[in-house]
């Protein structure tokens, strides 16, 4: 255990939320988790303390509250907001966990069905990476990227073993998607895509189809197969805000 510097500007809490975080990721605590009582004594600090950074690492996803089991680790699954342009590697990785992808395909193709999607003509070549997400050691997701060849082919030498998309377009001062739509619902995965996530014939897993824009500017269509057992949308409302049903591509 690190013990917390009283003489650092950073908040003892941050600190402490720092440093459990660092346990976390090192497993040390996948038998349970202390109670609050024993790490005010282990750390030698208020209750108050204690109880901020655990309420941040449960804003994170790393811990979460149980009536009868008190805090307790969560591993299995990860919350992701709808109606938000957020980056899958981000929203694994903002929970402590490491997100690396296997690369399936990254590659120059033709696709009039893509090239639809994104506003081009038919024959205009491609940037598609394939990949398989990982979050930990567990398959996570299948996702599946289209981008005209234009904007996307300085990335056709990047390593996207341990990066976000959206990350390297930025790096080379290419467009990243500030806008766009997303489409969801339930599939039974393919054969190839079940093997792929250790997923059982009964499972079912989310399909998510998105189209991001630059401006108002197609620039990437983009479907994921994710495991429905190990992710999570939410959605805020209020009172007089208008949602909008889309209607099912043909």
């Amino acid at each position: 255990m690190t013990p917390l510097d009283r003489s650092n500007p950073l908040p003892l809490w941050a600190q402490l939320e720092q440093d459990l975080r660092a346990r976390l990721g090192a497993g040390e605590f996948d038998d349970g988790f202390p109670t609050d009582a024993e790490l005010t004594a282990d750390y030698e600090v208020s209750r108050h303390t204690v109880r901020e950074a655990i309420r941040h690492l449960n804003e994170t996803g790393l811990l979460r509250r149980e009536r009868g089991r008190g805090t307790v680790v969560n591993r299995s699954e990860f919350e992701q907001s709808l109606g938000t342009l957020y980056s899958l590697f981000q929203s694994v990785e903002s929970t402590g966990v490491v997100q690396t992808s296997e690369v399936l395909r990254l590659d120059t193709v033709v696709d009039a069905e893509v090239a639809g999607h994104l506003k081009l003509d038919g024959d205009e070549p491609l940037v598609v990476l394939e990949r398989l997400r990982r979050a930990g050691d567990a398959p996570l997701a299948v996702d599946r990227a289209w981008l005209p060849l234009s904007v996307a082919e300085p990335l056709l030498e990047t390593d996207f073993t341990h990066t976000a998309l959206y990350a390297e377009l930025a790096k080379a001062s290419a467009p990243v998607p500030n806008q766009g739509w997303e489409r969801l619902h339930a599939i039974v995965p393919t054969v190839e895509d079940r093997k792929r996530l250790d997923l059982r014939k009964s499972d079912a897993a989310f399909f998510l189809e998105r189209l991001g824009c630059r401006d108002g500017t197609p620039i990437e269509w983009r479907t994921t197969v994710i495991r429905a057992d190990r992710y999570r949308f939410v959605t805020d409302w209020s009172a007089g805000a208008r949602s909008e049903l889309r209607p099912t591509a043909t």
